[in-house]
């Protein structure tokens, strides 16, 4: 599975980004579909996730009502939107596919290649 990343930009404090991750190369609908990020000189953490079906989903706590995860499985498309967003949500954005809804690096088996989001104050 090949994932692409999209969406990311410059915004100012309290704005809006919307971010997709196009599949390819595989049965989408297989897969439950997770964002992490990676800011400069840390770890990469664990954004969203949602199930296969978009039935579930659940976040980190730090983007709890603010981010929203959905999936579009005939487009193969995953989003995520982002509002409210704060200078602490700056870093580089990536999507991941994983044979179930986890939130652990270790369980995602695909990756795509990440975009930028930076959030000024």
């Amino acid at each position: 599975v090949q994932l692409q990343a999209s969406g990311g930009g410059l915004v100012q404090a309290g704005g809006s980004l919307r971010l997709s991750c196009a599949a390819s190369g595989g049965t989408f609908r297989n897969y439950a579909m997770d964002w992490f990020r990676q800011a400069p000189g840390k770890d990469r953490e664990f954004v969203a996730s949602i199930s296969w079906s978009g039935a579930h989903a659940f976040y980190a706590d730090s983007v709890k009502g603010r981010f929203t995860i959905s999936r579009d499985n005939a487009k193969n498309t995953t989003y995520l939107e982002m509002n409210n967003l704060k200078p602490e949500d700056t870093a580089v954005y990536y999507c991941s596919a994983s044979s179930r809804l986890s939130s652990w690096l270790r369980d995602q088996e695909y990756w795509g290649q990440g975009t930028q989001v930076t959030v000024s104050s």
